[in-house]
């Protein structure tokens, strides 16, 4: 079988984990420090703060800026489900900006339209979450831009990105964010087994996101409101949760780091040889604007012949032993948020992107011989 995609372990990655075990700490501990400065390191951010998963780092983010009920987040309906959902878990509201028709990362005319009029209806956003599809940046100078006219604050969605560049720039640098999240599931740039992270430009942020992270307590005693009564002490100073990861993890993270350059190369390798063996076939291939580069973890395709198209590729490759995948569905479309009152016909370019969409296995362990057999069963399917 060849799969949509998988992770990439090597002995170093076995001996970082099995180094934890021999030693004195499992969960959170040194290795947790040592990843959270490489992560920062990498993408030149002031701070990051390991995390669960992506959905624990976006609810820690929304709530480190405050965000609660009364306030409304927007993001973009290509995006897993989870980049909406932290909105409702602060208790807040939802809405969505449709996407570019070429990046499919939400649209920065788009959101300067909706920003104009929510301005005359008193419905502004505290915060807009971008999300870097497949990889790619937002256009995130543009979207800064209108988060200084309008006040919001921005949480990039990097689920994606890590390894990827915007005008030179590492993701999650957060030059034009205020937090940057990623995400570790297997699938993703590197692996921590399940995971995630914050990462800031400004250390506050991440302090309190720290502090969230562990039930709300500290035990700094810079932070303690009551006297110290010895290296016990600690105080839950609001409601938290237990979103941390354990040393495990973070050591498999620190390991990953190492090779996250190689990994980037080799799926920028296999996506400029789908964009080479795809010329001439009915489909859209991934657009690349020329400020970005991507981090390739998705190598999304259209078929010109939408629904129908897709369907009989999707059961072609099914039956020759290769999982594609369809990265997304509209979160608009969900029957939970048909309940909130959006409708088919709210974002049209996000819908039709949807109806012919399927994304093609990438991964960096993708072989050559691998990939011709993608594209032949796929070639097969279109011309059946």
């Amino acid at each position: 079988m060849i799969p949509y995609a998988r992770q990439s372990i090597d002995q170093a990655d076995i001996d970082a984990v099995v180094d934890v075990l021999r030693g004195d700490w499992l969960t959170q501990g040194p290795a947790v420090e040592r990843f959270e400065q490489s992560l920062a390191g990498y993408c030149g951010a002031s701070a990051a703060v390991a995390v669960s998963s992506g959905t624990a780092a976006l609810h820690l983010a929304c709530r480190a800026l405050d965000f609660g009920p009364g306030d409304v987040l927007w993001t973009s309906p290509i995006t897993f489900v989870s980049s909406a959902n932290c909105a409702l878990f602060c208790g807040g509201d939802v809405d969505f900006v449709d996407i570019d028709e070429r990046t499919r990362n939400l649209c920065p005319r788009a959101l300067a339209t909706k920003l104009e009029a929510a301005e005359q209806s008193g419905t502004l956003p505290k915060i807009v979450i971008p999300v870097h599809f497949a990889g790619q940046s937002c256009d995130m100078g543009e979207i800064w831009q209108l988060s200084q006219r309008y006040g919001f604050r921005i949480i990039e969605d990097a689920s994606h990105a890590l390894g990827g560049s915007y005008r030179g720039v590492p993701t999650g640098n957060c030059h034009h964010a205020d937090i940057t999240i990623f995400s570790f599931h297997p699938v993703k740039s590197i692996t921590t087994g399940e995971g995630g992270a914050v990462v800031c430009r400004d250390v506050g942020l991440a302090d309190r996101a720290r502090r969230l992270r562990s039930h709300g307590i500290t035990r700094d005693p810079a932070s303690l409101t009551g006297d110290c009564h010895g290296g016990w002490y600690y105080e839950q100073l609001e409601l938290g949760f237990n979103y941390r990861t354990t040393d495990l993890q973070a050591a498999l993270g620190v390991s990953q780091l190492n090779r996250l350059d190689s990994f980037v190369a080799r799926r920028r390798s296999l996506a400029q040889r789908y964009d080479e063996l795809l010329v001439g076939l009915p489909l859209q291939r991934p657009w690349q604007h020329p400020d970005t580069a991507s981090a390739f973890h998705l190598y999304p395709v259209r078929f010109d012949g939408g629904s129908e198209t897709r369907r009989k590729v999707f059961d072609r490759f099914a039956a020759a032993g290769i999982r594609s995948q369809v990265h997304y569905i509209p979160v608009h479309l969900q029957p939970f948020y048909r309940e909130r009152g959006f409708r088919p016909g709210d974002f049209p370019v996000s819908e039709l992107y949807y109806e012919g969409a399927l994304s093609l296995p990438l991964f960096p362990g993708l072989s050559e011989p691998e990939q011709d057999e993608v594209v032949h069963v796929l070639k097969e399917a279109i011309d059946r």
